[in-house]
């Protein structure tokens, strides 16, 4: 049997969203889940970079995004030094799914015991994207997280970084089973 169990796909790909919600995906029966977003693409043409950025979900259903949320990323580019990131108290954590004129962006995150009320939410991941093959750009990403409170968390939000930059992508949410 496989340790992974396939509990959510969402599809975006109909139509492009500023932001997508992927509610009752976190329950009690895994400590630990895997999220796989892919196929990642956004409609304009100019050549900003946006990235994903992943909020969770409260068991009432509302999406948190009170200044609880602190988070780290390591951006690493083909074309210049890395960026190293240190983010604090904001509504959102800083996304691992960075795309840019060149598509097909994606990312792998690990949520923490998000269902525990008597423990934080935390959230692990890494993704890249291209950015502009003619002028040798590339970018990939290493990123933790954590969201500073104690509720019972059953989804996940995931916002462009732009209000302007709407996207569409393939996210599947796994349970991940821990054999003892």
């Amino acid at each position: 049997m496989s340790n992974l169990r396939l509990i959510n796909e969402t599809l975006t790909q109909s139509g492009f969203v500023n932001q997508v919600s992927i509610t009752d995906v976190f329950t009690s029966d895994f400590d630990i889940y895997k999220v796989v977003v892919s196929n990642c693409d956004y409609e304009n043409s100019d050549t900003n970079v946006i990235d994903l950025r992943p909020r969770f979900i409260n068991s009432s259903g509302s999406t948190i995004t009170s200044s609880n949320y602190d988070s780290a990323r390591l951006t690493m580019k083909a074309e210049a030094s890395f960026d190293n990131d240190r983010f604090t108290n904001l509504g959102y954590m800083y996304g691992s799914a960075l795309f840019g004129t060149y598509d097909n962006a994606g990312a792998v995150l690990y949520i923490f015991n998000p269902t525990n009320s008597n423990s934080y939410t935390f959230m692990i991941g890494q993704g890249a994207g291209g950015y502009d093959t003619a002028s040798n750009r590339f970018r990939a990403a290493k990123q933790i997280g954590v969201l500073k409170q104690t509720n019972s968390i059953t989804g996940i939000n995931f916002v462009s970084s732009s209000a302007s930059l709407n996207f569409k992508c393939d996210i599947r949410t796994y349970g991940l089973r821990v054999d003892s």
